[in-house]
């Protein structure tokens, strides 16, 4: 239990109608959790106005309410904070109600549009193996010192977040790598927290369903730099064209990583192979597990993060040379009569292009890539074409099939696709609306050494068609189809 006076400090608000002095028993902005005792913060959705449902958390034993807008009517014996933004400040009550946790460890954010997850799980899988009680927080998964706790966004909400901050300070955890989405940032999750750094991986399209123009998308991510403060440091990779628009405002210490420019940190690759990468990093030859060009510059912003957070360089270099990344990027297997095929999570036209250039970089003659390859529903429509268009490009059969249809229709989502696609590619694609019959076919097309590419949901273990979420893994669909591929 604490009191309203404490949570509330540091919230600019305008108005107080009460005297602040209750016990305060959670933080609510879901009517439906509230129980006795709750402040309930009133914030204003995308689809949802939480002021709708101020009195019936009222009702339900709300003791106290944050809004930007009084209600008609009040009954009960209940303390009011008018403010400018109801999202800004569940934020800052959410870090106070848990006595601000992100300040008790070294919390690392790592924003961009591709890598985010496999630099935030690098980070704590090499943190941890050099000896560190380390946090994740991530798309595929939260974990606190090797516990798996079950992610549903890729930035938790400011309450659910600052929960898992608290758990991990009681279980001593020295660091936390966390993904920042745009969401996030856009929606005030991460207001309250204290970073210690910030790592920008790179921008290109994608949620434009949300953020509506680039720019748009371009901004929130600066945003999360804007507000780092000035003992942190932010990191961003300087290939990127955007990656030096991040580091204009930052009060931070400013550091690059790159591969072709001048940077702080730098890497060559030396070889690249299925079988992993030989980088060079600054003066050091190092093998790694992991592959591609898109690799190398997860690994050298990991190297350059430890770097900057002070680890030995010898122990960063020989734990990372052992790591592999997170589940569902680059996972590949090989069947009885070597046809190789791969699963990664690539759902943004630059993902699908650095996977398939990647696979073009390092393919040895021959050999065929096949793509299957579907869009999100509900999900941004602009990139559909897009990214049928450079599956087209990079591959020499492509079959467009359904990712999440969600609550559309999965064949219109395949008709986007279409759109992308030049003439002279139709006649080597196919559209087959069910995903398990769209991998078997690639793979009934697919001769020995060729590559057989499953894009779009690597790590999810479910497909949402019309709401309803099945069992579906495209590992384990690919596993069974080789199985009986002789």
């Amino acid at each position: 239990m604490k009191y309203l006076s404490d949570i509330i400090e540091g919230l600019a608000f305008t108005e107080l109608q009460g005297s602040a002095d209750m016990e305060i028993s959670a933080i609510v902005f879901d009517s439906r959790k509230v129980i006795p005792g709750s402040l309930f913060v009133a914030v204003k959705g995308t689809v949802v106005d939480g002021h709708d449902y101020i009195l019936q958390a009222i009702n339900d034993g709300a003791v106290a309410v944050i809004c930007e807008e009084l209600p008609a009517r009040v009954t009960g014996e209940v303390d009011f904070l008018m403010v400018a933004d109801s999202s800004v400040a569940l934020g800052i009550v959410s870090a106070n109600f848990y006595d601000n946790p992100s300040a008790k460890l070294k919390l690392i954010g790592v924003t961009g549009t591709n890598g985010k997850t496999t630099i935030a799980t690098l980070l704590y899988k090499l943190f941890s193996d050099l000896g560190y009680k380390c946090g994740l927080l991530s798309t595929v998964e939260n974990q606190i010192n090797g516990e798996v706790i079950p992610a549903t966004h890729t930035t938790p909400d400011p309450v659910e977040l600052n929960k898992l901050l608290s758990e991990m300070v009681e279980k001593g955890c020295d660091y936390c790598f966390m993904e920042v989405s745009s969401h996030a940032i856009a929606q005030h999750r991460i207001v309250g927290l204290s970073f210690t750094g910030g790592i920008f991986s790179n921008l290109t399209h994608d949620h434009l369903d949300y953020h509506k123009t680039f720019a748009e998308y371009l901004k929130a991510k600066k945003t999360f730099f804007d507000e780092l403060p000035s003992n942190a440091f932010a990191l961003t990779n300087i290939d990127d064209k955007n990656g030096n628009v991040m580091l204009q405002n930052t009060k931070a210490h400013k550091k690059t990583y790159g591969l072709k420019s001048m940077a702080d940190y730098k890497a060559r690759i030396l070889e690249n192979q299925f079988e992993g990468l030989f980088l060079q990093i600054d003066s050091d030859e190092v093998w790694f597990k992991m592959v591609g060009t898109f690799n190398a510059y997860n690994l050298l912003a990991v190297y350059a993060a430890a770097m900057l957070l002070e680890q030995d360089k010898t122990a960063i270099l020989t734990s990372l040379s052992k790591l592999t990344g997170a589940k569902g990027r680059f996972d590949y297997i090989v069947s009885p009569n070597k046809i190789i095929g791969i699963v990664d999570y690539a759902h943004s036209p630059d993902a699908v292009q650095n996977i398939l250039s990647t696979i073009h970089d390092i393919r040895k003659g021959n050999e065929k890539v096949i793509t299957v390859i579907g869009c999100g529903g509900d999900r941004d429509k602009t990139k559909r074409p897009i990214m049928a268009k450079t599956a087209c490009e990079w591959s020499d059969r492509v079959i467009l099939t359904s990712d999440n249809p969600r609550s559309e229709d999965p064949a219109q989502i395949i008709r986007d696709m279409e759109e992308g696609i030049d003439p002279a590619f139709k006649r080597f694609t196919l559209s087959i609306v069910d995903r398990r019959e769209a991998i078997k076919t690639a793979c009934m097309l697919a001769k020995p050494g060729d590559i057989v590419l499953v894009a779009g949901k690597g790590h999810e273990k479910y497909q949402e068609v019309k709401g309803v979420r099945s069992h579906f893994d495209d590992m384990e669909e690919l596993t069974d189809i080789f199985k009986d591929i002789v």
